[in-house]
């Protein structure tokens, strides 16, 4: 079958939902092969159908979504869009399927659900069709860490001290949320960064985004808030539907400003405005990461950084869930350096300098 028509799986315990979610994807040119009102019947639908992608609730009777996904990805590996509500509690199992292996995640709307999931069709469609093409990754051992910080292993030629009160800048969407736990992770304090994070992802998940973070770096990481202002060893995660600017730069101190000003790239936040107002507000050591995702956001952000003189990092298409932004920021030319995943925390500590003892 042609990537353009992607054969699916559609699991959730409510018969009417089984139902508008299989109608808007087959509108959308998807072969909905199969249904299942539970966890063990999607485990099932994917051994017996081998789907390109699967749309699973979050909360079903038997076995839930959470546990259907790790099956799948230990047994049959697919890629996986989570179906989550608006609620905390949702956004923390979201989290954990995504930690499990699945590649993104799409809010239910409340209220009149059919009216709703109606306005959303296109977007539905658009991220399943961008979900279809992922490669499936195995659930990573970010999972393990404790609250302490004690994330994956850091790269051994890290040296002690750092200088050049450098900022990073990272951009990701489709399956990027544990990349950037990742990333953060394998950052050490010594670097003494100043990171700002734009994952795509709605409001109400980049508080506990950011909460994740926190707990599985060394560094202090926080939801962005108007006005919001980090040094050395702090962190921001753009919020959901609101853009990130740098708005002043000083003495090694950063303050952002949250605007509702248009989606670029039909995003919110977008990746370009936060990169492209660091570039112009920022006069210290400036790095640029492009992670997993579909679309084009961030490639004239990377663009105005490599201008201003950063150095610029790209994930490679081998360990990418989706190559769409990396491939698009490679392609302006602008682009230092590309290389997988595991290698991106090491790639960003030589583009800090060392202080002179």
């Amino acid at each position: 079958m042609p990537r353009s028509s992607p054969r699916a799986v559609v699991a959730d315990d409510s018969h009417f939902m089984r139902s508008v979610i299989s109608d808007i994807l087959s509108e959308g040119g998807i072969d909905v092969v199969a249904q299942a009102k539970n966890g063990h019947e999607a485990v099932q639908a994917v051994r017996e159908h081998d789907p390109d992608v699967v749309t699973m609730d979050v909360e079903m009777p038997e076995m839930d979504g959470i546990e259907a996904v790790g099956r799948i990805m230990a047994q049959h590996p697919t890629p996986i869009l989570m179906l989550s509500a608006h609620t905390d509690e949702d956004a923390d199992v979201t989290f954990e399927a995504l930690q499990k292996g699945a590649v993104d995640f799409f809010t239910k709307p409340g209220g009149e659900v059919s009216m709703e999931m109606s306005r959303l069709k296109d977007q539905l469609v658009d991220i399943v069709h961008s979900v279809a093409q992922a490669e499936p990754r195995a659930g990573d051992t970010a999972a393990e860490t404790t609250s302490s910080g004690a994330g994956t292993e850091r790269p051994d030629a890290a040296p002690e001290r750092y200088g050049g009160r450098p900022t990073l800048v990272i951009g990701s969407s489709t399956g990027g949320p544990t990349v950037v736990e990742e990333v953060m992770s394998s950052l050490p304090l010594t670097a003494s960064l100043r990171v700002l994070i734009v994952q795509h992802m709605p409001g109400g998940f980049t508080g506990r985004f950011a909460e994740r973070l926190d707990a599985r770096s060394e560094y202090d990481v926080s939801e962005a808030q108007d006005g919001a202002r980090i040094g050395s060893g702090e962190a921001l995660v753009a919020a959901g539907d609101q853009h990130m600017e740098v708005a002043n730069y000083s003495h090694g101190r950063l303050r952002v400003s949250l605007t509702d000003d248009p989606p670029v790239n039909s995003v919110r936040p977008a990746v370009d405005v936060t990169m492209k107002s660091a570039a112009e507000t920022v006069d210290d050591r400036l790095i640029g990461v492009i992670l997993t995702g579909m679309g084009e956001d961030g490639a004239d952000g990377i663009r105005a950084l490599k201008e201003r003189g950063a150095r610029t990092i790209a994930q490679d298409e081998a360990s990418s869930a989706v190559f769409g932004m990396p491939k698009r920021a490679i392609e302006t030319g602008c682009v230092d350096t590309i290389t997988s995943i595991e290698s991106i925390p090491a790639a960003i500590l030589d583009a800090v300098p060392q202080e002179v003892h």
